[in-house]
């Protein structure tokens, strides 16, 4: 193959190369939820070298609240994980209160009920 016609591939090669890094990285951050307490991800720099990082994860316990609202308005970006974090109101407990609720179509504005 002549000169030309292999730095044309350096381009593409290096943009799925990136593209590659992308999804392991977010793929292992995906992953960090669960109960694994480090996950390791490893970045091609070279072809013989690579580097690892490691990153520590907290696992925590989840207790029904006792006090705290009554209802969440959603807001842009809530899902009912993210409306679960912030309150700490277990999904399930807010999927059980809102049945008529999907939690892939939450409307912003709409009421919630927590308790």
């Amino acid at each position: 193959m002549p000169r030309s016609h292999s730095r044309r591939l350096v381009a593409p090669t290096a943009f799925l190369l990136a593209a590659t890094i992308a999804v392991l990285l977010i793929r292992s951050g995906l992953e960090a939820g669960t109960s694994t307490p480090t996950t390791t991800v490893v970045v091609p720099t070279a072809p013989h070298k690579k580097v690892r990082t490691t990153k520590k994860t907290k696992t925590t316990k989840r207790t029904a609240p006792t006090s705290g609202p009554r209802f969440w308005t959603v807001q842009a970006g809530d899902t009912f994980g993210v409306i679960a974090t912030k309150t700490g109101v277990p999904v399930a407990t807010i999927e059980q209160l809102n049945p008529n609720v999907k939690s892939t179509s939450l409307f912003i504005g709409e009421k919630l009920r927590l308790r």
